[in-house]
């Protein structure tokens, strides 16, 4: 990626940010930071808030437009969208069902082969989930809280028109990850991209 794609991707995978930062991160100078940001800003591809700090003077904080988002693509999004009418059109909502079961067994079926191949730690299974996911272009990584619980971070959502049409692919896709992480842990979504936050955040907490 170009540094004008890199200045993107970090907004998009860690949030808002400081010119300063920006620069930190890609190794740059502040102005040239500046000057990528306000090349984007004339886009449209981001915009900033003045962010008031405890001490001192507020701080610039930059993030993705609409339209930077939309640099990150929504697989197929329209003919998903024509897609998912028609089933709805031709076979009701028992047809979707149906449509979202299939999907599952085919993602849960992938995604335990590939967690097969890994650490069959708590740990290493989380990382070769985030792995398949981040393959399919969710800009998907993990962290590791001091509690021992493991957050699963999902930055994009490459299917998001068919989940805002169709929540049932959102409520699958938790349940598969329940069925192939195991037992000996539980899962929860904490941030959900389409109640408005910037990404999809699941907490795995093993099971004693």
């Amino acid at each position: 990626m170009n540094t004008a794609d890199n200045v993107l991707f970090l907004l998009k995978t860690r949030g808002p940010q400081t010119a300063q930062k920006l620069a930190e991160l890609l190794d740059l100078t502040s102005m040239g930071a500046r000057r990528q940001l306000e090349s984007a800003q004339e886009k449209g591809l981001v915009a900033f808030e003045d962010v008031a700090d405890k001490v001192g003077r507020p701080s610039r904080r930059w993030h993705l437009t609409e339209a930077g988002h939309a640099r990150f693509p929504d697989r197929h999004a329209d003919l998903t969208l024509q897609m998912i009418q028609q089933v709805r059109t031709l076979f009701g909502e028992g047809g979707m069902d149906k449509l979202i079961a299939a999907r599952e067994q085919e993602s849960q079926a992938a995604y335990q082969a590939a967690l097969a191949q890994g650490e069959q730690t708590l740990p290493g299974r989380v990382a070769a989930l985030a792995q398949a996911r981040d393959a399919e272009g969710y800009m998907a990584e993990t962290e590791v809280r001091p509690d021992g619980s493991l957050l699963l971070i999902e930055n994009h959502c490459p299917i998001c028109a068919a989940a805002t049409s169709c929540q049932g692919f959102c409520r699958s896709e938790l349940q598969v990850f329940q069925r192939v992480l195991g037992e000996g842990c539980q899962v929860e979504r904490a941030e959900h991209l389409l109640s408005g936050a910037r990404r999809c955040v699941y907490v795995i907490r093993p099971i004693d």
